[in-house]
């Protein structure tokens, strides 16, 4: 591996690495109090003796993030592909759909709770109203981008709308799913954290909640690194399904690199 490539590879985690040491030795000469920020030390030390209790949310965070992800990506791709089979109905329900985004979850999430109760299905409901926006933009964006000269060709060749749309359009649009369904990835941890504040007996909304009334900061700091870590983990399995799904796309990429 060359100099070059280990350094693209390995920059972000050289760069986060700095910043923790510049932020572990600033509070050493600055002298903040612990209960104001911690340090990196001290919150990792807090991450490791709080490890077993914190488990049990951190699991409650993962299943639920998942199970939100799951129905809010169907949601997504099925809004999308009907608005795409049925172009007429797009006009007057995309703007709705942009319009779902305007309303701060935060402020819905306390009516979600009046409504539904305190149950798992309003909770679900902010993952999935965080989740399903990008997969849909992104599928509709997909399937408008699908080259006219092959949407033609197969006209000629006497495909109907639907193997159009399932031979075509859809394995077309690969790319451009999978970049909506990465970022859904990394929200819905952050929709599973704010839903778990309308009253969840576990998961990491709970534990940081409880942890900011106590005033320990250094729990919160736990919390939010557990945030990070998670929403890097969904953004990389993503990757990875995406690299086995789109090999097509990454061969025809190489080949554009190679013939330039």
């Amino acid at each position: 591996m060359s100099i070059v490539r280990l350094w693209k590879k390995g920059a972000p985690f050289f760069l986060l690495f700095s910043l923790l040491v510049i932020w572990e030795l600033a509070l050493k000469v600055i002298k903040i109090e612990p209960w104001l920020l911690p340090a990196p030390s001290a919150i990792m030390k807090e991450g490791m003796a709080s490890f077993q209790s914190l488990s049990e949310h951190v699991v409650s965070t993962v299943q639920l993030s998942i199970i939100g992800f799951l129905i809010g990506t169907f949601i997504g791709l099925l809004i999308a592909s009907l608005l795409h089979l049925f172009p007429g109905a797009k006009d007057a329900v995309y703007p709705l759909l942009i319009l779902s985004q305007n309303v701060p979850i935060i402020v819905l999430a306390p009516l979600l709770v009046i409504w539904f109760g305190f149950g798992m299905l309003p909770k679900l409901i902010v993952i999935i109203l965080v989740c399903f926006f990008p997969v849909a933009v992104s599928s509709m964006d997909g399937f408008r981008q699908t080259p006219y000269e092959l949407k033609h060709y197969f006209r000629m060749m006497g495909a109907s709308k639907g193997q159009l749309f399932w031979k075509l359009e859809l394995p077309h649009s690969l790319p451009y799913i999978f970049s909506g369904l990465k970022i859904s990835a990394t929200y819905s941890v952050m929709g599973a954290v704010i839903s778990e504040w309308l009253g969840a007996k576990s998961g990491v909304g709970v534990y940081m909640t409880l942890a900011s009334s106590s005033f320990r900061t250094d729990r919160v700091f736990v919390s939010i690194f557990i945030i990070m870590i998670l929403s890097l983990l969904f953004f990389a399995a993503i990757t990875l399904a995406e690299r086995f799904f789109v090999a097509w796309k990454r061969k025809e990429d190489k080949s554009d690199e190679a013939a330039h």
